[in-house]
């Protein structure tokens, strides 16, 4: 059975005020009882409810995390971003994922309605832009990461997803390559969007496959490209993973790189290191970004009004053995 707050009284000889003064960090308790108190706790491992604690003190010093799930490449390194500050802030941090659909959207939403935590960082989901806005509209602090195009009306963290593609395409261009393949992501993501457009802005081509971030697709459009017997000497994949599943597509077809094909990712997980070759690729400042949304999320919680434009961080290519 779960141990209760009038279990922690009876068995301290205090009342039951007393030891929620005790554990809301009240100063109406002598030093004796408090410590008392806090040794009946430790004993019969009480673990108060993070919603009652919340809501005595006025706040649970609790931020949430909504992500659609952790096996994204670039997820953890978010993560440890927005963990590193609200721990710096002395808060707590509730993880949610929508690995399972709408059960798990269910769970996160039974969450809010319990306050258990007192404002949100996002990493969208797909398809609860509309939900996550009402929330904001009936007064949960949210800032989004990577806005993904949509622009919402709270505050978000993006990089330069335009500039990281014209990047690309700049150091494909000065090396002499002309017959550029692009690899997307899918096309209904604004910065898959935003890669392309910065991409051809400065090396145009109609040369463009749709891809969805895996390495398995990466793998076959190049297989089947080279099979339909279609010339390129360049590809630009829209995400790490996918120039992994390139790279070894053109390994297997006899094909060198860079000398016959320079192949550039996107992101720089720590895979595009190890990579064979060591990968080209536009470094996304992905721990900067949890960092810079949950400052923002902290000054807002803080009483600091939000502003409409969102944050942006600057990519940067990083040159390796794939392009150099």
């Amino acid at each position: 059975m779960r141990v209760t707050i009038a279990d922690v009284a009876r068995e301290a000889g205090v009342s039951k005020t007393t030891v929620s003064r005790v554990i809301n960090l009240k100063g109406e308790v002598d030093g004796s009882t408090a410590a008392r108190v806090r040794e009946v706790i430790a004993n019969l491992g009480y673990v108060p409810s993070s919603g009652a604690v919340g809501l005595a003190r006025g706040s649970s010093r609790t931020v949430g995390m909504l992500v659609p799930s952790l096996t994204w490449p670039w997820m953890g390194e978010v993560l440890q971003g927005v963990v590193d500050t609200v721990e710096a802030a002395d808060h707590g941090l509730l993880l949610f994922t929508c690995n399972r659909g709408a059960e798990s959207v269910e769970r996160f939403t039974t969450q809010v309605s319990a306050r258990a935590f007192d404002g949100l960082v996002v990493v969208e989901p797909e398809n609860t832009l509309d939900h996550l806005t009402e929330l904001h509209r009936s007064g949960l602090p949210i800032v989004l990461i990577d806005d993904r195009g949509h622009h919402p009306e709270f505050p978000s963290v993006v990089t330069t997803n335009h500039e990281g593609g014209a990047s690309a395409a700049r150091h494909l261009r000065d090396a002499g390559r002309t017959r550029p393949l692009v690899v997307t992501g899918p096309r209904h993501f604004g910065c898959v969007r935003d890669r392309l457009a910065g991409f051809r802005s400065v090396l145009p081509t109609e040369l463009v496959v749709d891809g969805d971030f895996t390495e398995r697709r990466g793998r076959l459009v190049v297989e089947q490209l080279l099979a339909q017997g279609v010339e390129f000497d360049s590809v630009f994949a829209h995400n790490d993973i996918s120039a992994a599943g390139v790279l070894r597509a053109l390994r297997a077809a006899g094909r060198r790189v860079p000398d016959d094909v320079a192949v550039v990712g996107f992101d720089d997980i720590p895979m595009a290191e190890h990579t064979e070759p060591p990968l080209t690729t536009v470094h996304q400042p992905t721990r900067q970004m949890g960092e810079a949304a949950a400052r923002l999320l902290l000054s807002r919680l803080g009483g600091t009004a939000a502003s409409e434009r969102p944050v942006v961080l600057p990519t940067e290519l990083v040159v390796r053995h794939s392009a150099p």
